[in-house]
């Protein structure tokens, strides 16, 4: 295969249109670190920078992170992504030659795990109760079964170095959790807040979109100075947090309105309109598509708290809004209240909402 696909865009017929960067709005600078444009970047395949005392945050060309705290005696690390491989390690002897003793997972997705297996059988392998479970179900020689887990909270501490590790329900997937280093005021929450953007598609690919919102202030409740993410090759701050939550809660703002101005009778039976009941879904999936484009539209055009537009402060607002639009839209009808129920001989089959 010659490794052009081109040929899977000859046709709008099925599936998604090509996207085309002249239809999007460009990343806004801050998204943007000097480092991207350093061709060492590249070619060492990691940057690194401390964060706090002996803790740091490691990212990689692909937009993954990793983030170790030295301790004097054993380096605890936070993740291991495939996408950054061995070149952390490279990053961790960059600055010390203590071994790593602890590698904590952020949660049981290969994505951000995947490469956890290179540390070796020694090391003390640390996660939630959940995330071991599902490693177990689903085992995969690259991540290793955890050998330490907890259910609620736990404090890793070595040579007086302190991790404390806090579970708060299931979120981007069940068993994530936060890492929170107290002394260097360094908070680790992993597929929630990608600084600078909007995340990737749906929520991050999110499992409990309810839960994703709780995220948001959860992170805000610590007294953070930094943010490892885990995604978009740049670490966050306070403020980095506050944007991604107001722009969630104005896609659920939209996504209420869309729901119930587009669920009357009236309204769902306009979208049936001249339809057999062969094509009914046809129907359906045009209903869905009107409440999706409400939404992404309506978000896309507010003017945000601080007099810009999302696409003008957050990367991938204009190519990903769509696809979180309906993910919030979904979340809010399957997760939320539908504000009441059918009465006896009112509405008939056209009751959503």
């Amino acid at each position: 295969m010659s490794g052009d696909y081109g040929d899977f865009y000859a046709t709008k017929q099925w599936g998604f249109p090509k996207a085309e960067a002249a239809d999007h709005v460009p990343s806004p600078e801050q998204f943007m670190p000097e480092y991207l444009l350093d061709p060492t970047f590249y070619e060492k395949g990691y940057h690194r920078e401390e964060l706090g005392a002996g803790f740091h945050w490691v990212t990689s060309p692909a937009g993954y992170d990793a983030a170790f705290m030295q301790t004097g005696n054993g380096v605890i690390v936070i993740d291991a992504p495939p996408t950054l491989g061995e070149n952390l390690q490279a990053a961790i002897e960059s600055v010390t030659d203590e071994p790593v003793t602890h590698v904590v997972y952020s949660h049981w997705h290969s994505d951000h795990i995947g490469a956890a297996s290179m540390f070796g059988q020694d090391v003390e392998y640390v996660a939630h109760d959940i995330t071991r479970e599902l490693l177990e179900r689903f085992p995969d020689r690259y991540r290793p079964v955890p050998t330490s887990t907890f259910a609620t909270d736990a404090t890793l501490e070595v040579n007086g170095e302190l991790l404390e590790l806090s579970y708060k329900g299931a979120d981007h997937c069940p068993g994530n959790i936060y890492a929170w280093a107290p002394a260097q005021k360094v908070l680790t929450k992993v597929d929630i807040v990608s600084p600078g953007s909007v995340t990737f598609m749906h929520a991050d690919a999110s499992e409990n979109i309810s839960g994703f919102f709780q995220a948001h202030d959860d992170i805000l409740s610590y007294d953070f100075t930094a943010l490892v993410g885990g995604h978009i090759s740049r670490w966050g701050t306070r403020q980095d947090v506050e944007a991604a939550r107001e722009y969630w809660h104005d896609l659920r703002d939209f996504a209420d309105e869309a729901i119930k101005e587009m669920s009357e009778p009236e309204a769902l039976q306009g979208f049936l309109v001249g339809l057999g009941r062969e094509h009914q879904l046809v129907g359906a999936e045009n209903w869905i598509n009107s409440m999706v484009n409400y939404i992404t539209e309506k978000t896309l055009t507010k003017i945000t708290s601080d007099g810009r537009t999302w696409p003008e402060r957050l990367a991938g607002a204009t190519p990903f809004t769509k696809y979180h639009a309906y993910t919030v839209m979904e979340s809010s009808r399957l997760e939320r209240t539908h504000h009441g129920y059918q009465q006896r001989g009112s509405g008939g089959p056209w009751f959503i909402v």
